[in-house]
């Protein structure tokens, strides 16, 4: 009876130290708290607060469009007027195009 308390109390141990090895990579969430929080510096009080309101509410700044979306949206301009399949073949030929 011992024994399968030991093993019991073993296996118990293991599965724990595992989940507590296993970290995940923070939310985008929790590092933009962490980023904020990091730049509130010294700040306290109200001041602080509005800080991180202001901070945490803070749309990010847009991505720079990759060169596949430039493409994308020159080829939707071209395509201006055109529909159905006569649409689908510009698109196709126009983002296979090289350039």
């Amino acid at each position: 009876m011992k024994l399968h308390i030991a093993l019991l109390t073993l296996a118990f141990a293991a599965a724990t130290g595992a989940q507590a090895e296993e970290k995940k990579a923070p939310t985008p969430q929790q590092a933009k708290m962490a980023a904020c929080n990091k730049d509130a510096g010294e700040k306290k009080g109200d001041e602080r607060k509005a800080f991180m309101k202001e901070c945490l509410s803070a749309k990010p700044a847009a991505a720079a469009s990759t060169p596949q979306q430039e493409k994308m949206k020159t080829c939707n301009a071209d395509a201006k007027g055109k529909t159905g399949d006569e649409r689908k073949a510009f698109m196709k030929e126009c983002l296979s195009n090289k350039s």
